[in-house]
């Protein structure tokens, strides 16, 4: 019997967990399954004989070791900063090790020790990243063994909210960490569009979207992730002249949002004086200029351009920004008030289920003759534990769990799923729970 160790069993590990307990009998796996809330792993495993939940504190390293040592292979759902730990006791004790983070500078540098110990360490075998890897290389290995050249690539990955439950004006709901939400995009983001380098800072970030149309799916907005340019070599197209990464949205949200980044309130550096007494309304009027004679929404509208009948302004009243309600958050940044506020709008009703849209747009070049390939892919989630997010997330994980322990997957060191050995018995299996790209080619 096989020994399966998974460390983490929040949201993410739900779709994972499920089907690693399915296919249990028929490979003779045993699930040890580990989360500070023994509760919420036993939650997971759902009663199943071959699952076992325990407490696991990954800071308790004499525990991660004694685990460690007693698997067959080790899946990490934990933080992203928890599992340079978890590696080291991996290569320790020569074990496979799955995690659909990115890979750290700490655990690339265990790139030699995981070789000698003859292990695989896969890194960022989920959705974005993971996905979005494997499903890119599948179209750009086809496009090189055609002869042709990649002159231009397009990635973009939201997660949404299904259309049957999009019922809010920002067209928008949590569907991962809220906070990550609020933060994102801080820093600048860079690219590289037909050969000259574009750096956008983040108060300009979202005021530079892109368009696209994504299957029957209708119309989305992509504003740029930060870092584009260091795909380049991860997907060998280092001379590339243009290379674009960015973060899919449904048309308008952008400019809405640019308000709050605009204002200061997506600032996670300092505590607000007092934020525990102080209303919704007062918190906005904080970051504007003293006029006690003036609405805060005239001073607002007026702040950012926009008019006080406009559709940005009615998405911002919905949101409540301007009540006269108390906050009741203690020592908290504009980034937590503002998270908080979010989390009373933009939160998944009961019945409500999430989206993921990807879509990759290549232009490739042979004999002088230009074409666009567009590979799209949107998947909804089953209901609020199964979501399409910890579908995306989950099982590409136990896929590659799955090949590692039968033999299918064997390259060994730190890898992350661009090689062809890896991404296509994942993309195959993928395919046939309905995860699948729909690929469409256009002459130029």
């Amino acid at each position: 019997m096989q020994k399966i160790l998974i460390l983490g069993a929040g949201l993410s590990a739900s779709s994972l967990i499920k089907y690693l307990l399915e296919h249990s009998e028929q490979y003779d796996w045993k699930i040890r399954i580990g989360d500070l809330s023994v509760e919420t792993a036993e939650r997971k495993i759902g009663g199943h004989a071959n699952g076992e939940a325990f407490q696991f504190d990954v800071s308790n390293q004499e525990q991660c070791y004694a685990e460690v040592e007693k698997a067959d292979i080790v899946v990490s759902m934990l933080p992203a900063s928890m599992h340079f730990s978890v590696a080291e006791a991996c290569v320790k004790y020569s074990k496979n090790m799955v995690t659909a983070s990115y890979v750290s500078k700490e655990i690339q540098g265990l790139k030699d020790e995981a070789i000698e110990k003859d292990i695989i360490i896969l890194n960022e075998i989920g959705v974005d990243p993971g996905i979005d890897h494997m499903s890119a290389m599948k179209v750009i290995d086809k496009i090189r063994e055609e002869g042709s050249e990649v002159i231009e690539f397009y990635s973009s990955t939201g997660g949404l909210v299904a259309p049957k439950y999009d019922n809010n004006p920002w067209n928008y709901k949590f569907t991962w960490n809220p906070r990550n939400v609020v933060l994102a995009g801080q820093g600048s983001s860079m690219f590289i569009k037909r050969g000259r380098y574009k750096y956008i800072p983040y108060n300009k970030l979202f005021d530079r979207v892109l368009r696209t149309n994504v299957l029957d799916y209708g119309e989305f907005e992509i504003y740029p992730n930060r870092d584009s340019l260091k795909y380049r070599g991860i997907y060998g197209l280092d001379d590339i002249p243009t290379m674009y990464r960015g973060t899919m949205r449904r048309p308008g949200f952008s400019k809405a949002w640019n308000v709050f980044v605009q204002l200061g309130c997506t600032d996670d550096s300092y505590v607000i004086e007092d934020s525990a007494n102080m209303t919704y309304r007062e918190f906005t009027n904080s970051f504007l200029r003293f006029e006690p004679n003036i609405p805060v929404e005239k001073k607002l509208a007026d702040y950012v351009g926009i008019a006080e009948d406009s559709e940005i302004m009615y998405k911002l009243r919905w949101l409540g920004i301007f009540k006269d309600e108390v906050i009741g958050l203690n020592a908290a940044t504009p980034a937590q008030i503002l998270q908080h506020i979010l989390l009373q709008k933009w939160v998944l009703d009961e019945d409500d289920k999430d989206m993921i849209a990807m879509q990759h747009r290549f232009i490739a070049k042979k004999d002088g003759k230009e074409k666009e390939i567009t590979s799209s892919m949107v998947i909804e989630g089953s209901d609020q534990v199964h979501t399409a997010m910890s579908k995306t997330v989950g099982y590409p994980v136990a896929i590659a769990t799955k090949l590692i322990l039968t033999g299918k997957i064997t390259a060994k060191g730190v890898k992350i799923p661009i090689e062809k050995a890896i991404y296509e018995p994942v993309l195959e299996e993928l395919e046939g729970m309905g995860i699948q790209f729909i690929e469409e080619e256009r002459d130029l």
